[in-house]
Formats: structure tokens, sequence, C-alpha cells
């Protein structure tokens, strides 16, 4: 894996390490007693004391000073250069302590791996809480992402459906409730470490979330995350149970996907996030049941997508959301029931956009038309087009 690679050292790192301090010492003594020599020699030629010499005699305190003089530019020189030595040195051992490191993490690595692919489920759980931990302490964010790749790995593998409760199938049940233990622990974590300030300890905040096509049937809290970063992808994943908390979250110039996302139960909780220059993205999701809520959200310059979404149940809500230069988007959606709720959403500059698909307006904006659809879109009425 690339990401684990050990980089090779460089010939020069490698002397640089095993020069002792003696030879350093030794070295930077006969640079000094060099330069010292030569500056010695240098204002000699400079004073011209051949010429003093005919006229005047060189006295011995005169002598004396230009040797002070001397050494003493020697000695800044000989501490500027043993300065030098000892930063190299540093460097080189900061570098062997980061190698040291990363064949570390490399090895419990592997180890955690193969806890995963382990037939036992407590050994995969242990297998799961161990890769938590390595991310946690990567030397770098490159082994970091590796780590949580991994875990969205095995969310995306697919997993043998619950047989029931038939006394029949009871082991091959417990077994299912087992596994499914290991997938709810690792989109807990996942929650968990969103959650957390990014630049401190655990947090896992900038890094790419890649949760395409997992089927989410537990509760995954991400409230008061911050996503200015990274790539956070839902899509096509199939939302059958539980909740999925944004409550709170701040979303700036990033995106969070749910491109063809299958909504048949939970709830999807967005609940007085702010939206400022990011997207997110429910294009060609299918709504069956459940909800999406967006209430008292703020959205400024952001994006909301439904366009070419399927409505056939469940509710989006924006109730009492604040939309500043912001944009939600219906273009090409379906509708044949469930009900999108803007009540007491204020706009300022933006813009909410209803090119519903031909035959699929909701009934009561464009009731003029005369299109009867079972879906219920609430708004404000100062938002309806002139009767004609």
């Amino acid at each position: 894996m690339t990401a684990n690679r050990r980089p090779r050292s460089s010939p020069n790192e490698q002397k640089l390490r095993l020069m002792k301090p003696g030879w350093a010492f030794s070295l930077t003594f006969g640079t000094a007693v060099l330069v010292s020599g030569g500056i010695f020699y240098g204002l000699v030629v400079l004073l011209d004391f051949k010429e003093i010499d005919s006229t005047a005699k060189l006295d011995a305190k005169t002598l004396f000073d230009l040797v002070k003089l001397s050494f003493g530019v020697v000695a800044g020189a000989g501490a500027l250069v043993a300065l030098v030595v000892a930063y190299r040195r540093q460097r080189v051992d900061e570098t062997g302590a980061h190698r040291e490191a990363t064949r570390l993490h490399t090895e419990r690595f592997s180890q955690a791996v193969d806890k995963l692919g382990s037939d036992s489920p407590a050994v995969r759980l242990g297998g799961v809480h161990a890769l938590a931990g390595l991310a946690d302490d990567a030397p770098t964010q490159n082994l970091r992402q590796t780590c949580i790749d991994v875990l969205c790995g095995y969310l995306q593998l697919p997993f043998t459906p619950d047989p029931g409760e038939d006394p029949a199938h009871q082991e091959e049940h417990h077994r299912y409730l087992a596994f499914r233990k290991v997938r709810h622990t690792i989109l807990r974590l996942i929650g968990d470490h969103y959650r957390r300030p990014q630049g401190t300890h655990r947090s896992w905040q900038g890094s790419d979330l890649d949760l395409t096509g997992v089927t989410i049937d537990s509760d995954m809290d991400f409230a008061g995350a911050v996503f200015s970063d990274g790539r956070v992808d839902f899509r096509d994943a199939r939302f059958t149970s539980g909740r999925v908390n944004f409550h709170g979250a701040r979303f700036s110039s990033g995106t969070v996907k749910f491109q063809g996302a299958v909504f048949s139960g939970g709830r999807m909780n967005f609940r007085a996030a702010t939206f400022t220059g990011g997207t997110v993205d429910f294009r060609r999701a299918r709504f069956t049941d459940g909800t999406v809520d967006f209430r008292s959200a703020t959205f400024t310059g952001g994006t909301v997508d439904f366009h070419s979404a399927t409505f056939t149940g469940g509710t989006v809500d924006f109730r009492f959301a604040r939309f500043t230069d912001g944009r939600v988007n219906f273009g090409s959606a379906r509708f044949t029931g469930g009900t999108v709720d803007f009540h007491g959403a204020t706009f300022t500059g933006g813009m909410v956009s209803f090119d519903f698909a031909r035959g699929s307006a909701p009934q009561g904006l464009f009731a003029a038309a005369g299109i009867p659809v079972p879906a219920t879109v609430v708004i404000p009425s100062a938002w309806l087009p002139p009767v004609p």
C-alpha cells in the first residue's frame, strides 16, 4: 500500500547520523584554526604592516588585540558551525523517529486489518477499535486517511440479511446481530470523531468519508461538526432506520453528497445547520418514507439540490429556514406523495426553484393549472404565482 511505504533515507542523512560528536567538534576546531589564521593574515595585509615597519614597530599590545579580534570572529563562526551541525543532527533524529513511527504504524495496521477478516465478531470488533486508534495516532494525514478508508470499505462490503427469529435459524440470526454490532460500532465511531474540532486529538474533520452504497440502519451523530475540507459521500446509500444527525453542523465551501440515496425510513436532521457556500446534493434521491429536516437552517450562498429527486412519501421540512443568496432546487423533481414545507421561511436574495417534472407539480403551487397531484408543498401565499 503506497501510503505505508517507508521512505528511503539519503546517503547524506546516513553519514550525518553516523558522525560522532568528537568528529563534529574536531572538524569545527580545525575549521576555526584555519579561519583564524586567514583572518589574522588578512588583517596584516590590510594594515600593510611592511610599510608600518619602515617607520614604526608593531608593539605587543597591538598584536595581542589583533589576535583577540581574530579569535573572537572565529569563535562566532565556530558557534554558528556547531549550531548548524546540531540542527542537522536534530533533523536526522526527527526523520529517524518519523520512520520508526511509520514502521510501527504499518505493523499495527496489518494486525488490525487481519482482525477485520476474522470469523469471530468479537475479534472484528477489536480490529475496528484498533483501526480507529491508529487513525487517531497516525503520524501523517495520508496514514490517517488509509485507516478511515478501510473502515468505510468494511461498511461497503455486502452482508447476509437477517434470516429472522425463526427457531430453525436462531444461530444465523444471532450471528447476524453480532456482525451488525460491528457495523454499528463503525458508524458510531465515525460520528464521534467528526464531532471533535479540527486540529484536536482524535479529530477526523477534513478527512474524506466515503460511504457510497452503505446501508445506514443505525444512528450517526455529526452534531456541531464542521465540513470545510474533505469529501463526505453518501451516494447510493440506503437509509432504512435510525437517525443521521447534522444538527448545528457547519458547511463551508464543502459538499455532502446524497445523490441516488434511498430514504425508506429513519430521519435526516439538518436542523439549525449553517450552509456558507456549501452544497448538499440530493439529486436523483428517492424518498419513500422518513424525514429530511432543515428547520431553522441558515443558507448563505449555499445550495440544496433536489434535482430529479422522487417523492413517493416522507417529508422535507424547511420551516423557519433563512436564505440569504442561497438556493433550493427542485428542478425535474417528481411528486406522487409526501410533503415539502416552507412555512415561516425567510428569503433575502435567495431562490427556490420549483421547475417540477411535467405532470408532477405539487398541488397548491400550480392549482390554477389544474394539475391534481397527491403531494403537498406548504409555502407562504406571497410566493404563489398570480392566478390568470
